[in-house]
């Protein structure tokens, strides 16, 4: 079941359902999340129809058909729509992905479309990211070296360039995140599985120098350790991507360290 955050005292009512157009022999069924704060109104669940003979493939092509054609009010992101900004991530068919890779095929009767849950919404399928960013940058998302800057370049070997693999492709979508229910629960406090990712590409960059200070920030009873292991994050990442692994290759640091 999809979980939101939403305005206080407030209640998803059944919205708008829109004409079906004409002709049409290969209709399918939208449900989608609506909210605009500016009308002081509950958020809403408003009903789409699209002849799919005339629409592509994927889910955020449907959105885009809906918003040229039927309905220009709806809101959401989108930017390269190639499944590499992470800007599109919502939640599809009751799943954290992302709209442009995520294929109408995949979902099995109605298409139902939500924001990302558990985060603030600012308007219809449009999340508030403001902390899940601050959150990010607090793991120091950049190399850090003490050493005077060689004359060309820091140099890595093949073996320590392969460390990296299945980090840093993550595009910050927070699709594993808002999946995560200790981060639910902890959202203020404990970093989550994306930040927590990008911390440990960084520890083990073989070119940064602050590994001890990367570490010694996240030795915290929230910040790292509210993690058990639930595994929502490595199933619902559209990029293929183990948050859980890095966050237990995380600990083991830790534990090996004071040892």
């Amino acid at each position: 079941m999809v979980q939101l955050t939403l305005p206080k005292n407030s209640t998803v009512r059944t919205g708008k359902t829109w004409p079906k157009p004409e002709g049409a022999k290969n209709l399918r069924k939208f449900q989608i999340y609506r909210w605009d704060p500016d009308t002081g109104e509950n958020p809403r669940v408003d009903t789409y129809f699209i002849d799919m003979d005339k629409c592509g493939p994927m889910v955020l092509d449907a959105l885009i058909k809906i918003k040229n054609e039927i309905d220009p009010t709806l809101t959401f992101r989108r930017s390269c729509r190639e499944g590499i900004c992470g800007s599109c991530a919502m939640n599809i068919d009751g799943i954290n992905t992302l709209a442009c890779i995520y294929g109408l095929d995949e979902v099995k009767g109605d298409v139902k479309i939500y924001p990302l849950p558990h985060m603030p919404v600012i308007k219809d399928l449009i999340p508030d990211l403001t902390h899940f960013y601050a959150q990010h940058a607090s793991i120091m998302p950049w190399l850090e070296t003490k050493t005077n800057r060689p004359a060309k370049e820091w140099r890595q070997s093949i073996e320590d360039r392969k460390k990296l693999d299945g980090l840093y492709e993550c595009v910050m979508c927070a699709s594993c995140s808002t999946s995560c229910p200790s981060y639910w629960w902890n959202g203020d406090k404990y970093l989550g599985p994306a930040a927590l990712l990008h911390a440990y590409r960084w520890i083990i960059d073989s070119r940064d120098e602050a590994t001890g200070e990367r570490l010694d920030n996240l030795e915290d009873p929230f910040k790292l350790y509210r993690c058990h292991t639930i595994m929502n994050c490595a199933k619902t990442c559209p990029k293929g991507l183990n948050p859980a692994k890095a966050i237990a290759e995380i600990k083991k640091m830790m534990v090996s360290r004071v040892v």
